[in-house]
């Protein structure tokens, strides 16, 4: 079709996604083609302005990598991976949640860990963690043998995969919910961790005057048949970067209490002070399924 003006071109391309057979992708596409459209009119986008934003989309997916996924980090430092959490849980968007972002280094086939077991498997200064959680579903009944996939960062922001001091699988294990929905393990106090500023993200930043350090947070995957995939960050609510996480991702539910105790700890060989967190997540009916792994 022949375009008389800017304001017939949307009309025409609205047109056009309109014929999109699948209803699903069809709806998505003209709401994606009506608001890109608006928002080019509403800031006036300049030729030079467009030009730079397709040299940083591309530069995105110039940055990703079988280690590193450039385009989660910058979804998340918008506020659109976050947005897309809260509108699909907790009874899609109306009620506070324990589901968060997944984050970029989950790992498949951690090892199984007893309740009360560690999760350290390599030599990792720091103090000591008891966590002591409870899985719940809305009616607030104990979700029982449902498998808890856990992972942190080091108590000097680093993950196992990033730290060659760091053994395999280290600061990771899968335990099981017992008949009180109760799961419970020891490990060390993890650290907040800078987010890679090397490209696009870091010019972003960098352009707002934001920091790039998150705060401190224990990663917590629940997965039972029946139930939604629950993934999860609980963030110690005395971290200094609490309210400037570049991530969006600190909601008032995932707010920890990591109490620290100077008392001798209930466990041999674990010097004082140490720390206890203790948590309830809710899981809703649902889906059982793992999430793809962000990078290899």
């Amino acid at each position: 079709m022949i375009v008389r003006d800017h304001k017939h071109l949307t009309e025409v391309v609205v047109e056009t996604m309109k014929q999109t057979p699948d209803p699903r992708l069809r709806e998505i596409m003209v709401s994606l083609v009506t608001h890109l459209h608006s928002f080019v009119r509403d800031v006036k986008l300049s030729e030079k302005e467009f030009q730079l934003a397709l040299e940083f989309v591309n530069a995105i997916g110039q940055a990703s990598s079988d280690t590193h996924n450039e385009a989660s980090v910058m979804s998340g430092s918008l506020g659109v991976s976050q947005l897309v959490c809260l509108l699909n849980n907790g009874n899609m968007g109306e009620e506070e949640t324990t589901h968060n972002l997944l984050g970029p280094f989950w790992r498949k086939g951690v090892p199984d860990v007893e309740n009360g077991g560690t999760l350290l498997r390599s030599p990792t200064p720091g103090p000591a963690m008891l966590v002591e959680a409870f899985v719940r579903d809305p009616q607030g009944n104990p979700v029982v043998g449902a498998d808890a996939d856990i992972w942190h960062s080091s108590p000097v922001g680093l993950y196992e995969q990033q730290d060659a001091e760091q053994a395999e699988m280290n600061l990771r294990g899968m335990l099981k919910t017992d008949r009180d929905g109760k799961f419970w393990f020891w490990s060390v106090k993890p650290a907040g961790y800078p987010l890679p500023i090397n490209g696009p993200l870091g010019k972003l930043l960098k352009g707002q005057n934001r920091q790039h350090y998150r705060p401190a947070h224990l990663h917590v995957m629940i997965v039972k048949p029946g139930y939604k995939t629950m993934i999860s960050q609980v963030y110690d609510q005395d971290d200094e970067l609490i309210n400037k996480d570049p991530q969006f991702g600190v909601t008032t539910r995932l707010l920890g209490d990591y109490k620290r105790h100077d008392e001798p700890a209930p466990k041999a060989g674990v010097a004082s002070p140490w720390y206890k967190l203790q948590y309830e997540f809710i899981v809703e009916p649902g889906e059982s399924k793992l999430p793809r792994p962000p990078i290899k």
